[in-house]
């Protein structure tokens, strides 16, 4: 399955993002109004300069207690994080989130243009979509219908 479907299945404003001089209390903010767990980092809401997570803040706060709440974005972020295209097949995004051992990738064009951010949790409902399907299939061959 391409990319492409599964952002089609995806709201268009599902991407949320901040500036890089946001600070981590602005981020932590901004996650929690929205119930989600990551937010592209970008000047101008066109390019990813990069990506912040949960698990970047969880960090942060470790190293430096609640003086990272006081830090900007972009000193935590995740900079020039790993991106697909549309065309990019969804299998091999998961290899790459599941290698990386992270949870969202931002879909790219090729010039480096956001055009939507896919989580693991995306990728893995359209593969159980498709398995019940495929499921499906098989018991309306096998059982004649």
């Amino acid at each position: 399955m391409k990319i492409s479907a599964i952002l089609g299945q995806k709201p268009v404003s599902d991407v949320s993002w901040i500036t890089p001089s946001s600070t981590v209390t602005q981020a932590l903010k901004s996650l929690a109004d929205k119930g989600i767990g990551t937010l592209l980092i970008s000047t101008d809401g066109k390019l990813a300069d990069g990506i912040l997570s949960e698990r970047d803040i969880v960090r942060a706060l470790s190293r430096q207690g609640n003086a990272a709440l006081s830090l900007t974005v972009d000193q935590i972020m995740t900079a020039r994080p790993v991106t697909c295209t549309r065309d990019d097949n969804s299998g091999s995004v998961l290899v790459k989130m599941t290698e990386g051992r992270f949870r969202h990738m931002p879909v790219t064009e090729t010039d480096g243009t956001l055009v939507g951010l896919v989580s693991i949790g995306d990728i893995v409902k359209a593969h159980l979509s498709d398995l019940e399907q495929e499921r499906e299939a098989l018991v309306e061959m096998i059982s004649g219908r």
